[in-house]
């Protein structure tokens, strides 16, 4: 038996490699898996310093557009809430009409009742004689008439009572939609200034660094062109004083000039030397607006406001003129409709400009191609070139 087991044939293990091939296909797959997976799961590559400032500056440009619908809605709530205030006024004071209507009704009620009421048959037979019946019956006449038109004055109050309920009752419905529709505009302000901030706050110190840079290139190249607009203008004075002072047809020549509204004699104060009448209250007033607008630098942006605290860019706009004695509107997409339209290159002290292409910020020209404005959120009122921001257009009030 021993002999025998030494020839037997080793057993053949047929699978001894099959669980290791299993493994290494299973690795290989896993490690497919997970390599895909990374690569799906890799963070997307971070913005560029000037994307965050383009995304920046368009977020806080939505603001102010948003800000700008707050106004125009606010304004719209609060002329509706002084029309419903207005009505419920008029609706108590008819209601007291209609209550002494009814008292007068109710007087005469009451005396019928007391004194009851006689066929005319019957009280003719119980009269002294047949004067006193006749002096009666006149005086039953007039009290009728007098009921008569104690219930038509009833009824009319009634009707127009009735009436302006039903408008209060609308105008109450109006208001809360506005009220609702300046929550929703409040909401969408809050929401762009919350998003423009998380960006900035995302930043690294050297990223807020390179920002900052960025923001300075933008502001000298903005200043630049500023420069190169005073020349102009500066010029185009120069050459109107030149042409006022040759002989013959110089005072016609500066007629067409001052009509054409070039040159800017105002914002030299040439206008109040020339004892022109038009052209002396249009360079006060501007004078007074400015005044008042150089007055506010330094005070802060605040979305909404109205002064005297702080402002947005429509409402310091809207303080500046009224302290010059002219009411413009609230919102710049009125305020871009009031007055004279003005070319950038014949722009005066005092003129507003607006900006963007769906108007949402305003600036008051101060001269030199220089504005004083209420930026955005963060920022003081403040000078600064008008080619900060792409120019729309440029209107002067008065």
């Amino acid at each position: 038996m021993p002999a025998l087991a030494s020839h037997r044939k080793p057993r053949t293990r047929v699978r001894a490699t099959a669980p290791a091939l299993g493994l290494t296909s299973a690795a290989l797959a896993s490690v497919t898996l997970l390599s895909s997976q990374s690569a799906m799961a890799a963070p997307a590559p971070k913005p560029s310093i000037e994307d965050v400032q383009k995304k920046v500056d368009d977020l806080y440009r939505q603001a102010g557009t948003a800000t700008q619908k707050y106004n125009q809605t606010k304004e719209a709530a609060d002329k509706q809430r002084t029309r419903v205030d207005t009505l419920l006024d008029d609706v108590a004071k008819r209601t007291a009409k209609l209550n002494d209507a009814r008292r007068t009704l109710g007087n005469y009620a009451a005396a019928q009742y007391r004194d009851g009421a006689l066929a005319p048959t019957a009280t003719f037979f119980l009269a002294d004689d047949p004067q006193s019946f006749f002096d009666q019956t006149h005086l039953m006449d007039r009290m009728a008439e007098r009921q008569q038109r104690a219930v038509t004055e009833f009824r009319t109050q009634q009707a127009k009572a009735s009436k302006q309920r039903a408008e209060a009752v609308k105008s109450l419905e109006t208001l809360t939609e506005a009220q609702t529709a300046l929550r929703t505009s409040k909401q969408n302000v809050q929401k762009k200034l919350t998003e423009a901030r998380t960006l900035l706050s995302k930043l690294t110190a050297e990223e807020k660094a390179r920002l900052a840079e960025l923001e300075r290139k933008k502001e000298a190249e903005a200043r630049r062109k500023a420069e190169e607009l005073a020349q102009r203008q500066a010029a185009a004075r120069k050459e109107a004083e030149r042409k006022a002072e040759e002989p013959g047809d110089g005072g016609t020549e500066t007629g067409s000039s001052s009509a054409s509204g070039s040159g800017s004699d105002s914002a030299s104060g040439s206008d109040s030397a020339s004892g022109s009448g038009s052209g002396s209250s249009a360079s006060t007033k501007a004078e007074k607006v400015l005044a008042f607008a150089r007055a506010q630098i330094g005070k802060p942006y605040v979305w909404g406001a109205t002064g005297p605290s702080s402002y947005d860019c429509s409402g310091l706009t809207q303080a500046a003129w009224k302290a010059a004695g002219v009411d413009i509107p609230r919102t710049t997409w009125d305020q871009v409709n009031v007055g004279t339209r003005i070319a950038t290159e014949d722009l005066q002290p005092g003129d507003l400009v607006f900006f963007y292409d769906d108007i949402s910020h305003v600036g008051i020209y101060k001269g030199d191609g220089m504005m004083i404005h209420a930026p955005k959120p963060g920022a003081n009122v403040r000078e600064e070139s008008i080619y900060y921001m792409p120019i729309y257009g440029s209107v002067r009030p008065a």
